[in-house]
């Protein structure tokens, strides 16, 4: 496959775009992170979602750790061409870190932000101690 495709899309000045992971089915936003033209290739190629990490600065494979992969339905690109979504299946449920379905999980509510989501899976038994 030819990758014109990535050349089409307005990178960030560090070779980044943001990316959406919106859960099939639902429309809920499940996370959000960066995905370079290496990442957004691999996932175009593997069908899963790839990212840029940005902390560790190396590719992350979302689920090799927790095995929570996000298998990539569709992929859409906005009208500027500068936000990437994934309308993906997430395994297992669970897309966060904390162990819950969702990254977002705090709601604004009378000037605080409140937990509205509970931890599915304690995330020590997810990546261990």
């Amino acid at each position: 496959m030819s990758e014109q495709w990535l050349d089409e899309i307005k990178w960030t000045d560090d070779g980044l775009v943001p990316a959406i992971a919106q859960e099939s089915g639902t429309g809920k936003i499940l996370m959000f992170a960066w995905m370079n033209r290496e990442a957004l290739a691999e996932t175009a190629a593997s069908g899963f979602a790839v990212y840029w990490s940005r902390s560790r600065q190396k590719l992350w494979r979302k689920g090799e750790a927790s095995g929570h992969q996000q298998q990539v339905k569709a992929m859409y690109l906005d009208c500027d061409a500068d936000v990437i979504v994934m309308e993906i299946e997430q395994q297992g449920g669970i897309a966060c870190h904390t162990g819950r379905k969702s990254c977002f999980y705090r709601q604004f509510v009378e000037g605080e932000w409140r937990v509205v989501e509970p931890v599915i899976k304690d995330p020590a038994d997810i990546y261990g101690a």
